[in-house]
């Protein structure tokens, strides 16, 4: 059997434009798009308050110039910090953006991939967040690592795309990289997934993809910033590749064609 490969897989930018811009802020989501993104992947969490903020840590240490934690933290609070330093001092005052102005700022037709950092708790003022913008509705695409937070989404938001976030580990016991295609199809099954969001690594293999294919599901793979990967997994069929340098990626990406 010929394979059907995908020429151009979509490039996202992971937490925007980071390689370049601080992570998750609307500078590296600028950036991106000013470099020719087909879409973003962006981090959120629910505050102390329940508002939903783009961060991808449980603490702002990491990021910005003060330690709080996001969850015991108000929207405020948050807002005074200056996420955007750390990077260099062409991004100081940068701040951590809410989930409003993310959606507000992205152009009609790009794809936004929302990974939810926060359990179950964040779906009803995501919900409410996401009524009435049909357009930000058809290119969204939620994410996460837990099962449990997939198959609510799944039942509470069906109409919007949803995948598992996977990586891999060697078990102690065997040997295998877990988890395996077999359990990796199985889940996404069970949960009523859309899809696949993977890390970049040996166990998406051709026969991994051509099984998701098969099951109708999409398949996403993440991060990816050296063109000979990028290059490999385009071969393979991927919908999407996500990276910190996307305008650059994509732009060399399309200039060694064939694959």
């Amino acid at each position: 059997m010929v394979r059907a490969v995908r020429r151009f897989p979509l490039i996202i930018g992971h937490r925007g434009a980071s390689l370049e811009a601080p992570e998750n802020t609307l500078a590296a989501f600028r950036l991106a798009w000013e470099g020719g993104a087909d879409g973003i992947e962006a981090d959120f969490r629910l505050t102390g308050d329940g508002r939903i903020v783009c961060v991808h840590d449980a603490r702002t240490k990491r990021t910005a110039n003060r330690d709080l934690a996001v969850a015991h933290t108000t929207l405020g609070e948050l807002r005074q910090l200056d996420a955007g330093g750390w990077k260099g001092e062409r991004w100081r005052g940068e701040k951590i953006p809410t989930l409003t102005e993310v959606l507000d700022i992205s152009p009609p037709g790009k794809r936004l991939f929302l990974e939810i950092k926060s359990g179950a708790e964040i779906l009803p003022p995501l919900m409410r967040e996401l009524a009435g913008r049909e357009a930000a509705r058809e290119g969204v695409t939620l994410l996460s690592f837990s099962a449990p937070l997939v198959a609510a989404c799944k039942e509470r938001l069906p109409e919007i795309q949803t995948c598992w976030l996977t990586d891999y580990r060697r078990s102690r016991s065997s040997g295998k990289l877990r988890p395996t295609g077999e359990e990796i199809l199985a889940t996404l099954a069970r949960l009523g997934a859309d899809g696949l969001a993977s890390r970049a690594h040996r166990a998406l293999d051709a026969d991994l993809v051509d099984a998701l294919r098969e099951a109708g599901l999409s398949v996403h793979v993440w991060t990816v910033d050296a063109l000979v990967r990028a290059r490999h997994f385009a071969a393979l069929g991927v919908d999407s590749i996500m990276t910190n340098r996307p305008g650059w990626l994509k732009t060399h990406l399309a200039s060694h064609e064939p694959y």
